[in-house]
Parts: C-alpha cells; sequence; structure tokens
C-alpha cells in the first residue's frame, strides 16, 4: 500500500509502507517527516531527512520498539534517535557493529560523542569496552571497527566549533557522588564546557526527580527504568527535554543508570560528520 510522506519543506514522497530505502536497502520507519531517498537520488523537491527535528518539543524514542537498519557499511546497522540530514547528517543514533565490521575512515567536521553499551568498539587509537566515553571533537579523524562486536550510543555534528578536546574515560572506574539537593541522585561528571554538561546519573529505587532543563536536556537509560509523563524509559530508551522545561520522574524498582547531557539548547547541524 502506498502512502505519502511529507518532507522539510512541505514537499510529499510516495513510497511503500513498510518499505526499505531504495539506494542502500535499510529498513526505514513510517514517520511521515522521514525521506526514504539519499542524497544522489532524491525526486525534484525532496528535502534532508528529519527526525525529531524540531528541538523545541519533547522526544522519546524506545530502542526496544525500533528495528535496526542496515546503513551503507556491510556489518554496522543502527537506530535513529533523532536526524537532520541523509547519510551526512547531524543525528543521535544508536549504533551497532557486527564482529569483524568496520567503517571507512573518516574526519569529524563536526564532532563525535559515544558511550560504549556493549562490547568493544576499536580504532586505531585504540580499544573501547562496554563503559567507554569518547568525545572526538571537530578536525579529528578515526577508521572504526569491532573484531568481537559492539553497540554504541553516538552524536555526530554537535560539538561547539571551538571544541578541541579529546576525552577517554572509562566509566566503570568512576566513583558517583551524591548530589546536593536532589535525594536519591548520585552523578559523575564527564564533561564539562560553557555550551554543555554531561555526566553519569545514578537514581535510587523510588526516587523522585525533578528534571529542570533550562538549556535542554537529554537522558539516555544505561539499565533499569524510570517513568516520566505517564512513559516508561527503559534500557536504551532516549528522551529529550526542551529548553526551559521542567519535568517530574520517578525511578523503578532497583533504580536507574543514566547517560545525562544538559545545556546543548543550540543544536544547529556543523560540519559534514
Amino acid at each position: 500500500m502506498l502512502s505519502a510522506l511529507r518532507f522539510a519543506g512541505g514537499a510529499r514522497c510516495a513510497r511503500l509502507a513498510p518499505a526499505f530505502c531504495r539506494n542502500c536497502r535499510c529498513m526505514v520507519r513510517c514517520r511521515p517527516i522521514e525521506c526514504t531517498n539519499h542524497a544522489r537520488s532524491k525526486p525534484p523537491g525532496c528535502r534532508l531527512m528529519e527526525l525529531n527535528a524540531d528541538f523545541s518539543k519533547r522526544a522519546a524514542e524506545h530502542a526496544g520498539h525500533l528495528v535496526w537498519q542496515r546503513s551503507p557499511m556491510p556489518g554496522v546497522e543502527r537506530k535513529m534517535l533523532d536526524r537532520i540530514g541523509d547519510e551526512i547528517a547531524r543525528a543521535t543514533t544508536l549504533v551497532r557493529y557486527a564482529p569483524g565490521s568496520r567503517f571507512s575512515a573518516h574526519t569529524h567536521d563536526g564532532g563525535e560523542e559515544f558511550l560504549v553499551l556493549e562490547g568493544v568498539f576499536q580504532d586505531e587509537h585504540g580499544d573501547y569496552p562496554a563503559g567507554s566515553y569518547v568525545r572526538n571533537p571537530p578536525t579529528s579523524s578515526h577508521a572504526p571497527a569491532s573484531r568481537p562486536g559492539c553497540t554504541i550510543f553516538v552524536k555526530l555534528r554537535q560539538f561547539d566549533a571551538a571544541d578541541r578536546a579529546s576525552v577517554r574515560i572509562d566509566t566503570s572506574k568512576l566513583n558517583l557522588e551524591d548530589v546536593p539537593g536532589r535525594a536519591g541522585v548520585t552523578a559523575a561528571p564527564l564533561f564539562g564546557g560553557d555550551r554543555e554538561q554531561v555526566r553519569l546519573e545514578r537514581w535510587a529505587t523510588g526516587a523522585h526527580i525533578v528534571l529542570d532543563a533550562p538549556a535542554g536536556m537529554e537522558i539516555l537509560v544505561i539499565d533499569g527504568r524510570f517513568t516520566e509523563s505517564g512513559e516508561t524509559f527503559m534500557r536504551h530508551s532516549w528522551l529529550r527535554l526542551p529548553a526551559g522545561c521542567v519535568a517530574e520522574a520517578s525511578a523503578g524498582d532497583g533504580g536507574c543508570s543514566l547517560w545525562v547531557k544538559a545545556g546543548h539548547s543550540d543544536n544547529r547541524p556543523m560540519g559534514r560528520i
């Protein structure tokens, strides 16, 4: 059955629903603003892919409900969380490398930030087991691969243009400390700059949490679960709150461990990768 999709700029484009991309054959999800055509073969009037691209609105995705989509590189699959652009995009994504797979060498014109969730991520600079947090700043480059396979949470083209700080942290070795004024919360910083702050947080069972996001906030569940706005966020669920939002959350039984980014309300795409 054919369905019509609307793209940025108001253009419409028809495709099968559900469907495979006509170029790389990856499965695409039925989203009213997703484009199934890549830059090399767009119909007239078709715009860039957009997914959760309005940063003035709350956005949520649950990895357990998403289908792995094949990328242009054999053995590399992804679940898109937010995206502006096609293969060159400002993007937040879960990426899975099959054992022995690799990705083409590339330069991060807009920076790359990732957290290894499972397995071991590798490049020419070293091995990064589960729990590794890495920031590759603008102008950095590498050739990623994974002999044993891995899953990572990755953000592309979201750095300050002047940021040149490389970060490599084994989060399994961090000591989380009580956060003053936030009962039931412990945390450890991963990165702090003028534009954004990134940290690990642990919420105790039943903790009532106020999420104050004056300049925006993102949360990825590493393990455990919590509830916000009547929605349950489990392992690898993702929540993005807009600037100025104040929300309330409750940790589930056993608590939860989270990757949290705050203070990054400027979400304009940068560079190429």
